[in-house]
């Protein structure tokens, strides 16, 4: 494992959770929640991402495309569930 490459998902992921929050204001969980929700996301999506793509999307781009799904991804889920929680 990479550690740049992990923190490059962890950002691509929390700016990702940022912007659906904003998006989809019905499923946003605040802004230090959809940070977090999405960086978070990120890290872990962007892993799986670059296990199961290997040189099919590589390097950064990959990295970059990995977390950033994998934090709207999180953060949707995240706020579904907080919705579904709350009725």
């Amino acid at each position: 494992m990479d550690l740049t490459a992990l923190l490059v998902q962890v950002v691509a992921g929390a700016v990702g959770g940022a912007g659906t929050g904003a998006a989809a204001k019905n499923y946003s969980l605040g802004t230090i929640g959809n940070v977090i929700a999405g960086a978070v996301g990120g890290g872990v999506m962007g892993q799986l991402v670059g296990s199961f793509t290997g040189q099919m999307i590589e390097g950064w781009v990959g990295d970059v495309a990995g977390g950033a799904i994998g934090g709207i991804i999180l953060t949707l889920i995240a706020g579904f569930i907080r919705n579904m929680m709350a009725k």
